[in-house]
């Protein structure tokens, strides 16, 4: 047979047929990893035809899977605060208020009276100032004790997590695609070895059965076939398995140890920091109740004597109630400030990325597989299907260009 095929006048014909059928495994594959993640935004005529990205398509949906797959399984929203240790969360805004304590509090107060606080006697301002600086620790350190004791009440992980990812499309593929890399680039390359190996078996069938129909309908196969088999190479077997010396386990399963650091860090550094907690804690649903806790503990402040006969001063008894409603909204506004230090929020996730990495390398191949199943899980058919149409139409390019058959 072999002989046969060598001396065939279409022997060069049939060599193509492989190389064919890896080229459109290849290129099958490729397309339903960029339709996974693009375009962004959807491009088309709804609802007639169109296409946007799989995961920026279900932005929200995939944020929520983020939290519940994997969050959620590993640590509680109370747990992780206490890890970024609030002692020092309370030390680090004390040092932030106090170095612009002064500021502050001219701004408030000039806008309520400017010339009267202008022409406040100065041992006065200081007065004032001083108080201030040192009630502030004591402040800070029973508002982030308070916070803290509160933080699953105030702070909403699924809504933060995937409100974040929705808006923030480029950060939601980028996690998958930092984390799933090694896989897709499998799924990719697969499709040419996959693709070739179905062009060999398409050699024989062909010589024995030279009919128009052939090239094409193996084409669909082998666009469906290469991503099918990519994907169940990529998550099965679930768990090991040894077949003689060698052990056997998903690709995407066996760099459980890898993965769960890489999304550690992503998790840590872009979505679960303490700047994003507190903007949550003052701006997320719940951002009432922080307010409310807020103006509870500045209260001892702003009724202490000085501060009292200083306001009284410069804005009469009248308006002493009005100033303490300015004081309370300003310290709602700056309270984000102190956390936009990149320093010390690094600092804070560093603490609670190596829990998360321990942990998630300690779930089971089952938990651990639905940080990455869902990017493909989700509308997966259609990305199989649309590859069976492509390699059905480079079957039937191969038919007309390679062998002019129609």
């Amino acid at each position: 047979m072999l002989e046969g095929l060598f001396s065939h006048p279409d022997f060069w014909k049939f060599v193509s047929i492989p190389i064919g059928s890896g080229v459109i495994g290849w290129v099958t594959n490729w397309l339903a990893v960029q339709m996974t993640f693009f375009p962004k935004e959807f491009i088309g005529i709804r609802p007639i035809f169109g296409w946007q990205g799989i995961i920026p398509a279900k932005a929200e949906k995939m944020g929520k899977i983020v939290v519940e797959k994997t969050l959620e399984k590993i640590g509680s929203m109370d747990e992780f605060f206490r890890q970024m240790e609030p002692e020092k969360i309370a030390a680090h805004l004390s040092r932030s208020t106090q170095a612009r304590i002064e500021e502050y509090t001219d701004e408030v107060m000039t806008e309520r009276n400017n010339v009267l606080w202008e022409n406040l006697p100065l041992m006065v301002r200081k007065r004032v100032y001083n108080r201030a600086r040192r009630a502030i620790p004591q402040v800070m350190d029973n508002l982030i004790d308070d916070i803290g004791r509160n933080i699953e009440e105030l702070v909403d992980l699924k809504h933060m997590v995937a409100t974040q990812l929705a808006e923030d499309k480029d950060l939601l593929i980028r996690v998958f695609r930092e984390v799933g890399e090694p896989e897709f680039r499998f799924v990719v390359n697969s499709g040419f070895y996959f693709g070739t190996l179905f062009g060999l078996i398409q050699i024989p069938v062909f010589i024995y059965m030279p009919e128009n129909w052939v090239l094409p309908v193996f084409g669909f196969i082998v666009g469906i076939a290469t991503n099918w088999m990519a994907l169940n190479v990529i998550f099965r077997p679930l768990n090991p398995i040894k077949i003689g010396p060698f052990r056997v386990q998903g690709l995407f399963l066996r760099r459980q140890k890898d993965v769960a650091e890489q999304f550690a860090r992503i998790t840590t550094t872009e979505m679960m920091t303490l700047r994003n907690i507190m903007h949550q804690v003052l701006n997320g649903p719940r951002g009432d109740r922080t307010k409310m806790l807020i103006k509870r503990h500045l209260k001892p402040l702003l009724e202490g004597g000085v501060v009292r006969t200083a306001a009284q001063l410069t804005v009469g008894p009248g308006g002493y109630a009005d100033l303490k409603r300015a004081v309370e909204e300003k310290a709602v506004d700056l309270s984000l400030y102190p956390f936009e230090d990149p320093v010390f929020n690094r600092e804070r996730g560093t603490i609670v990325e190596a829990i998360l990495a321990e942990r998630m390398q300690a779930l089971s191949s089952e938990e651990f597989q639905d940080l990455l199943r869902p990017a493909f899980q989700e509308d997966e058919w259609i990305l199989i299907v649309v590859g069976g149409v492509l390699g059905a139409m480079a079957g039937f390019f191969q038919l007309v260009v390679v062998f002019g058959m129609v």
